[in-house]
């Protein structure tokens, strides 16, 4: 084998019951190398690292590590053998400081009894030096912003002697400027002759940062392309099999004189919210666009009365309605999919059925029985339109993908029959094929009547599903965009104008 080959994973197969998740994929990393794993959510991708770190064990193939076949019975295996995993779900102690995180289980002590914690904070500072990273080893992890709290997990991966690094997804939770850092570190592995695995479904990022892509389509492996030899179109189109346009939308599909089902005035919460004002219309996809931090978020909550507002009123279908917690909000018809759909969004423990009936349980109760068969027949009717990829609707939500998590808080939303959706970042950490699908469904529900509000980091996606933008900055809503004069420049330019600017609204 080539000198300069690491890894080379050849013909890996592995089942899981009668699910066929790798059907004989390949993955071949050099060293000083960033490598994309690309592919819709149940590509296999996940499927590919767990065997290769001793998650799971292959049926059939063969692994070849640093120049030995290898067979890794458990993740500690690996990782002792040099091959470390950022995970896309962070795994943080909120209690410990951020040394004590990043040698947890490698704790230097004092006469073999005690953590000597000077010790590992000097060896943070190190660590912290050598990338260029700015925090203290002595804070503790849980007064750390989700985006350097990843930035804590990644440094505590590339810590362990690594000579393979995996990310998963690594900058959704990251802000710009955390991005930026997180490339430094990369090129800085890279310049170490340390081999990255890099998995994100951020096209520009894999265009910028990666040399080899490896793109795998239910669980086998499509080919390896060159980076810079490959256009976006191309790159899709392997993982998807088919073409998927991203162009703007050119005029709003709301109807003259639609009625008015949402009003927001003057809504306002400390230091989150500054007087925002809005109406949203039937059919209509309004969207929220922002920097991070810029309020979008907050907002949705508010209506939603996950958080409560300091004052500001709401109306629905012209009618003042006094929502102070979510119950209410579903009660008028308002549904709500969370940017963090782990936290708020569904119950991993639970199947996927029950997840998809949670909102609603009261319309399955019949003389106070559950009706386990009507439970059945609604959720496998959503598996079906939804094309959530599950072996059936028993299975625990914990066993699907990113994607297919997705789908099914979307699903329990339509299950309730809500009027009004709000769609926060509906799909981050989604493949471009799943994204494809969602955007048509939300094109379907809004021709149906339904109104949503769509809050998206993305400006691709805002431009592409939006009637209407409204554009926040720090809490602010700065301007009110027709998605005919709206542009990436202006709302960029809005979300960057603060209060008292001559360019705000």
């Amino acid at each position: 084998m080539d000198n300069d080959i690491i890894l080379k994973m050849t013909d890996i197969k592995k089942n899981f019951g009668i699910v066929q998740a790798l059907k004989g994929a390949n993955l071949e990393l050099r060293k000083g190398e960033v490598h994309a794993l690309m592919g819709e959510n149940g590509a296999g991708k996940s499927t590919m690292i767990k065997v290769l770190t001793g998650i799971h064990q292959i049926d059939s193939g063969k692994i070849v590590y640093d120049g030995n076949d290898v067979i890794y019975k458990t993740p500690k295996e690996s990782q002792e053998a040099g091959i470390s995993v950022v995970h896309q779900e962070l795994n943080m102690m909120n209690d410990l400081t951020v040394a004590q995180n990043i040698f947890i289980g490698r704790e230097k002590t004092k006469m073999g009894l005690f953590t000597d914690d000077h010790a590992i904070n000097v060896k943070t500072k190190e660590l912290f030096k050598m990338f260029n990273m700015k925090m203290s080893p002595k804070e503790l992890v849980g007064n750390l912003t989700v985006g350097r709290q990843q930035m804590v997990e990644i440094i505590k991966a590339v810590s362990m002697d690594a000579k393979v690094v995996i990310f998963d997804e690594p900058t959704t939770s990251l802000t710009e400027t955390e991005t930026e850092e997180l490339f430094k570190i990369i090129e800085n592995l890279k310049q170490q002759g340390i081999a990255i695995i890099y998995i994100s479904h951020r096209m520009d990022e894999i265009f910028d940062i990666t040399d080899q892509i490896t793109v795998m389509r239910d669980g086998e492996y499509i080919g390896q392309v060159t980076t810079k030899e490959t256009t976006k179109d191309q790159l899709i189109n392997m993982m998807v099999g088919r073409t998927v346009y991203e162009d703007p939308k050119e005029f709003s599909g709301v109807k003259d004189g639609a009625e008015v089902v949402l009003t927001v005035k003057n809504l306002n919460r400390k230091h989150a919210v500054d007087n925002v004002s809005f109406d949203l219309h039937k059919g209509e996809i309004l969207g929220f666009s922002g920097l991070m931090g810029s309020g979008r978020t907050e907002v949705a909550r508010l209506i939603f009365g996950a958080d409560s507002r300091d004052s500001g009123e709401i109306f629905i279908h012209g009618k003042k309605v006094d929502i102070k917690k979510p119950e209410d909000a579903i009660k008028h018809g308002i549904g709500y999919l969370s940017e963090d759909r782990k936290q708020y969004g569904v119950v991993v423990g639970m199947s996927v059925a029950d997840n998809i009936v949670q909102p609603s349980l009261d319309n399955y109760i019949k003389k106070l029985l559950i009706d386990d068969k009507l439970i059945h027949q609604t959720s496998e009717e959503y598996v079906e339109s939804m094309k959530i990829k599950t072996s059936s609707t028993h299975q625990l939500l914990k066993n699907l993908s990113g994607g297919n998590q997705q789908k099914v808080v979307i699903s329990k939303w339509l299950a309730q029959d809500n009027d009004i959706l709000i769609f926060d970042e509906p799909t981050r950490g989604i493949d471009v094929g799943a994204k494809s699908e969602i955007y048509s469904l939300m094109n379907e529900l809004v021709k149906e009547g339904k109104s949503i509000i769509m809050i998206s980091s993305e400006l691709t996606e805002v431009l592409r599903m939006s009637d209407r933008i409204v554009v926040m900055c720090e809490g602010l809503k700065t301007k009110e965009l027709p998605i005919e004069e709206a542009t990436q420049e202006s709302i960029l330019h809005y979300a960057t104008v603060r209060k008292g600017e001559d360019t705000y609204e």
